[in-house]
């Protein structure tokens, strides 16, 4: 059971079992020694006001002063302060009469120190012990009736009542037992004469002496006293000191003379010869020194430790040649030499600790310890490395290891710190140890793309999945807060979402097509990527990715003119008198493609006439070689071949159909002119034109005369315009390029004339280039004359206005 009590300025040692003692902050308590492991010896929890909770959460732990053995420390479950090891006061403070262990209270957050100190209660577990066996005495028979003859005190290494306290002579007819105390305290016995001796009678007495200690319960030790009955010697040995002193280093070598003790005996011969012995020393003092029996000298023999044992303390008797002894006591000074380097500890340490810590914060704390005493003891503490942590003193021998500057994981991921402690020692003796401190990742770094921007290159009509570039992101932080995920920002390509043309790799940063894209729709896109790590709260960066699409020539040249569609036909009319050089037609053509897939060249691949007509290489203008001759045929057919510049090149032809007439009377029948392969069609319609000439004969002769008339006038055609291209004939995407199938502004077209069957048209050319057709070789007719010469065989006029003519 312990008990506590409480004082204000001092606290004393007191002899019962369980009492605290409370003093400026700081704790005593007091147990008797050799109590099992885990007794209690009080509460730190409840002293210190703390619940158990909080006691653990605090650290709270106990530190030693100087000793390697933890004899008590603190059960964290209940809060007890308990015993850990045995203790024996014995082995611990030897005689001394006060026996106290101190240790440090140490708890953390904050940091916070309380002294502790256990008082070593003494138990009885020791009995008295002599030095001898046998203690031979040698006594004259002359002796007279009361002398006396020391004893040496039996030796009991408890104090106090728990020491000798008493002695018991046995029974005999010679001699009885006095007892003495001497100015220590110890007592010892005396042989007083009580009976004159006689050697005749008995030369040898033997005695057997009991030593009692006050202890309960009661132990005793027992030696026997040989005496030998001599003749008579009245003198004992004196010693030249009572106490003698001695100063010894520590780490003394073996054989080191300490002191010498020196007694004198005033009788003659045996009676005089002195010789020495330890009489009562403590079983530690006996391996560490030794005496010369005949000298008095004391020499070393163990290791003198001052750490171990600062004072020693021992008896030597002088004893003459017969039994007549004295004694004296010797006590030999242990002087500290700086022979221990300072300890350093690690009481306490925050590992790792983030890297977003502010500068000052505590993250361990440090002991130091020097088993030397005063100036060998103190010891300065420092960090030699430029660090950014630093050393604060703190309360005693104990330093906060604090940060001094922001740290960063990504430059300095973990830190060796170097600690070095100096005594104030002569010389100085060091010692150092190193602290490793981990830095722990914060997620402080979003990832960082390795370029700007960018740049895919690929080929339309690609394959599905096809890789088109990868993007890269670094993050310098560590495990998922440097884990890079890839991701595509939402958006949109020609109305539809981008994800449904491009994806992106979320671990690796591949970038993949996710459908063929055609150049014709759009040439090139722009993609956001997001690269995101994993830390909490995850961080990000953007770049940007342009994809380039090239062309493939997959798209064929497309003809605008003549059309391509319909049942009719496109007729030019020439008249007789052309020169060689004049502007007949032009093919019109574009391609969806660009580059050099498109651009167009245009080739005759077959002609009625092969010499009469060319088409120009890239402007697919067709214009006679020569003058027109009254050998050419009327009806002249050319099938034009229109190819890009692509690889493999693509093309396509068409079928130009040309009449050679000054005026329509001459044109025998129009379908002939377009299907010669059709003999019947063509037989048909040959009948039919006879019978419209025969009957339309009159109709003809006006209108020749009103062509005539009109050449007096402006040389053009019936009409002047622009060529009416349908709209829908010209692609999207379609590009000009001067020269190669676009039509040039130079070029205008008049009026069309479309028969009534839908077979076939008229169209009527004039240009304002300088190869036009002169005034007066050009056709002159109204719409109006057309319709009068057409109009019994149901041919219809369809006359199509430029927008300048309208």
């Amino acid at each position: 059971m312990c008990y506590r009590g409480y004082g204000l300025q001092s606290y004393g040692f007191v002899l019962f079992l369980g009492t605290l003692y409370y003093a400026h902050g700081d704790f005593s308590y007091s147990i008797q020694e050799e109590m099992k492991r885990g007794s209690v010896i009080g509460n730190i929890a409840k002293d210190l006001g703390l619940d158990v909770d909080r006691l653990s959460a605090r650290k709270a732990r106990i530190e030693t002063e100087g000793n390697d053995k933890k004899y008590c420390d603190i059960n964290h479950r209940s809060g007890n302060f308990i015993v850990a090891e045995r203790i024996d006061r014995e082995e611990l403070c030897g005689e001394k009469p006060s026996c106290v262990l101190k240790f440090e209270l140490l708890l953390e957050s904050p940091l916070e120190l309380h002294r502790v100190s256990v008082q070593i209660q003494d138990i009885n577990d020791n009995a008295p012990i002599f030095s001898k066996d046998v203690i031979k005495l040698e006594i004259g028979e002359s002796a007279d009736k009361g002398a006396r003859y020391r004893i040496n005190a039996a030796h009991d290494a408890d104090i106090g009542q728990n020491g000798v306290q008493s002695y018991i002579l046995e029974r005999n007819n010679h001699f009885v037992l006095n007892i003495q105390t001497t100015s220590a305290g110890s007592k010892y016995g005396e042989l007083v004469l009580d009976k004159e001796l006689d050697r005749e009678e008995q030369q040898e007495i033997k005695l057997l002496l009991t030593a009692l200690d006050g202890g309960s319960p009661q132990r005793s030790g027992t030696v026997v006293v040989h005496v030998t009955v001599l003749d008579a010697n009245d003198n004992a040995p004196v010693f030249s000191q009572t106490v003698y002193d001695a100063r010894l280093p520590e780490n003394s070598p073996l054989k080191t003379p300490v002191i010498t003790v020196s007694a004198t005996d005033a009788d003659d011969g045996v009676n005089g010869e002195v010789t020495y012995e330890f009489s009562r020393m403590s079983d530690k003092s006996r391996k560490l020194f030794s005496l010369d029996q005949k000298t008095g000298e004391i020499f070393v023999t163990g290791d003198i430790d001052y750490e171990d044992g600062y004072k020693y303390e021992m008896f030597v008797e002088a004893k003459d040649g017969y039994g007549l002894s004295s004694d004296t006591k010797v006590i030999i000074s242990i002087i500290d030499v700086n022979d221990n380097a300072p300890v350093i500890s690690l009481k306490s340490l925050t590992n790792p600790i983030p890297e977003n810590m502010s500068p000052g914060t505590e993250v361990g704390i440090i002991n130091v310890q020097d088993r030397d005493s005063e100036k060998n003891q103190q010891v300065r503490c420092s960090i030699q490395q430029n660090l950014p942590f630093k050393l604060v003193p703190s309360i005693k021998n104990y330093y906060s290891l604090v940060t001094t500057g922001q740290l960063d994981r990504e430059l300095v991921s973990h830190y060796n710190i170097t600690l070095i402690a100096i005594d104030e020692g002569s010389p100085p003796l060091s010692s150092s140890t190193i602290v490793q401190v981990s830095v722990a990742d914060v997620n402080d770094n979003p990832p960082t793309f390795e370029e700007q921007f960018y740049s895919a290159y690929v080929t339309e009509n690609n394959k599905p999945g096809s890789t088109l570039c990868s993007v890269t992101a670094r993050d310098p932080d560590w495990r998922q807060n440097g884990t890079v995920i890839y991701s595509l920002l939402p958006g949109e390509v020609n109305g539809a979402l981008l994800s449904s043309y491009i994806s992106v790799n979320g671990d690796t940063g591949v970038i993949h097509a996710v459908r063929p894209f055609d150049y014709e729709q759009f040439r090139d896109l722009k993609v956001h990527v997001m690269a995101r790590d994993n830390g909490s709260p995850p961080l990000s960066s953007n770049v940007t990715v342009t994809v380039f699409i090239t062309d493939v020539n997959d798209n064929p040249p497309q003809i605008l003119y003549p059309s391509p569609e319909g049942n009719s036909f496109m007729t030019e009319l020439i008249p007789k008198g052309a020169h060689g050089g004049s502007l007949v037609s032009k093919v019109i053509s574009v391609d969806a493609d660009s580059g050099q897939n498109a651009w167009l060249s245009y080739h005759i691949v077959k002609s009625t006439d092969p010499g009469l007509f060319t088409i120009g290489l890239h402007s697919g203008e067709i214009r006679t070689q020569r003058d027109i001759s009254e050998s050419d045929s009327m009806k002249q057919n050319l099938i034009v071949a229109v190819k890009d510049n692509g690889q493999p090149s693509l093309s396509v032809t068409c079928t130009m159909h040309l009449l050679i007439s000054d005026n329509l009377a001459e044109v025998p029948e129009l379908k002939d002119v377009s299907y010669d392969d059709n003999n019947s069609r063509l037989t048909s319609y040959l009948i039919i034109a006879l019978v419209s000439v025969s009957t339309f004969f009159l109709t003809f002769i006006i209108v020749i005369l009103g062509v005539r008339f009109c050449r007096r006038r402006k040389p053009r055609l019936l009409f002047d315009g622009a060529v009416a291209i349908p709209s829908a004939y010209l692609p999207p995407n379609y590009a000009e390029v001067d020269g190669t199938g676009t039509l040039r502004s130079a070029y205008n077209y008049d009026a069309y004339l479309t028969t009534g069957s839908r077979t076939s048209d008229f169209k009527f050319v004039s240009s304002y280039n300088d190869n036009t057709l002169p005034a007066d070789h050009t056709l002159r007719k109204s719409p109006i004359d057309f319709a009068e010469a057409f109009g019994d065989s149901g041919l219809s006029t369809e006359v199509k206005l430029t927008p300048s003519q309208s």
